[in-house]
Parts: structure tokens; sequence; C-alpha cells
């Protein structure tokens, strides 16, 4: 197993000093480093990191910047010199916070935790998916949320409301795009309008012209057509 790790951070005396910390551990290759958000989004494009070691304050734009731009958002440890930002970082459901200058002991405290979250999830490719994350915005909120716990997706003009837990969120993408990064086996497109995660279902039930009448488990009634109901079905080996 390869854990590939990404340094976004604009000092290179800090840069080189995690670079260091790495080195004790060969699961771990550090595929680039960048001094900034726009060059960390463009290696993070090339790369896919499984791993962000991410500063917050940096010139220009922040790593909370950082996140909020990416589809896709890996594991993230931030790194900073500044201990005020230590709540906000786990708003956006972060692995670790670490204070710099970062110690060797703390480091292998948070490298032994992350290596076995890894190593579980990568014993079932099922899971592993289900544990990817997504950023959702809505104003001042921020969550990172897996994507087992969404529950379904609903067209809302040119944009997609997602629904997890008790929130409901409008993200500025279009549903066909979101069907794109999403787990095949897991989600299921109900009709025109709405994608639903199957393991959220709590109740099916026939509806009218050979449809079928699902109900989710936060109680929202979802109509798969016709067309998709032999596919459910088979889906489900209903």
């Amino acid at each position: 197993m390869k854990i590939k790790a990404i340094i976004v951070e604009d000092s290179r005396l800090a840069r080189n000093e995690l670079r260091l910390l790495t080195k004790s551990y060969d699961v771990l290759e550090v595929v680039a480093e960048a001094e900034n958000v726009d060059q960390a989004l463009s290696l993070i494009e090339i790369h896919r990191p499984d791993l962000l070691f991410l500063d917050i304050n940096m010139p220009g734009k922040s790593g909370f910047d950082l996140l909020e731009m990416l589809d896709d958002v890996p594991k993230v440890i931030f790194t900073t010199a500044y201990d005020q930002y230590a709540i906000k970082s786990f708003e956006y459901n972060a692995f670790d916070y670490l204070l710099k200058p970062i110690a060797q002991e703390r480091f292998d405290k948070t490298m032994d935790k992350i290596i076995g979250v890894f190593e579980h999830e990568r014993s079932s490719k099922t899971e592993k998916s289900l544990t990817s994350q997504i950023f959702v915005k809505d104003g001042d909120r921020c969550w990172m949320v897996k994507l087992g716990d969404l529950e379904m997706f609903e067209v809302e003009g040119n944009y997609t409301r997602v629904f997890f837990h008790e929130n409901k969120v409008l993200i500025y993408k279009s549903l066909q795009k979101i069907i794109e990064t999403l787990p095949s086996g897991d989600f299921f497109r109900a009709n025109r309008q709405q994608v639903i995660n199957v393991r959220k279902i709590k109740e099916i039930s026939p509806w009218f012209s050979g449809n079928l009448k699902v109900i989710m488990e936060n109680g929202n009634t979802v109509e798969i057509s016709r067309r998709q109901a032999s596919s459910f079905k088979e889906m489900l080996s209903l």
C-alpha cells in the first residue's frame, strides 16, 4: 500500500521539515509540493493524492479556500503555526491538526492513526468508495460529508440539491456531473430528477403505472419510473 501525499505550504523551510518527517514512513509517498493554492489545485488534478498536508494561512488564498475548490477532497492534515484555526479546521472534517513546529512524536501519532484508516478502507473497495468525502457549503456553513451519508440528489434548475442528515444544500453542479463521481452499485438514478443512495432506503412499494415508490430514511418519498423499475429490481435482486 502506498499513500500519495501532497504538501501545500508557502514556507520552503516548513516544506523541508515536513518532507523530513515523512521520510520515516515507506508507505507515505510525497508526490508533489506546492507553495500556494493555485499550484496545489493544479497538482491535485494531476496526482489525485490520498492525503494533503495543508497549511491554512497562506498569501492570497487560504487552505480553507483550496478545499472549497475541490470536487473530490482527499484526507486532510492541517499544519499551521496558529492554534486559533483549530476549531474551524474540524468543521471541514480534517483528519488532524498539527501545530508548527511539528514534533516527531506528535507526527508519528497522527501517521499511525491515518495509516490504520487507509489500511481499513482499502481492505474493501465498496467501503473505500462510501468513505470518500465531498465538500458541501451553504452560506457560512461547511461540511465534509462521506458519500455513504448522502441520502439523495435532486435537480434544481441547472444545479443539484443534496440531502444528508437533516440538511438539504444546493450544489452548483449538474446532476450528471455529480453522478460521474459516485460509486456504482450504491447510488441509483431513480428518475430524471433524482438519484438515491440505495443504502438509505427505508421502504419500497408498488406505485401507479408500474412505477415504484421509495421512502428514504429521512422520510423523503421518491418515485422510480417504470423505465427504471426493472433495473432497480435487478440491482437489489428483487
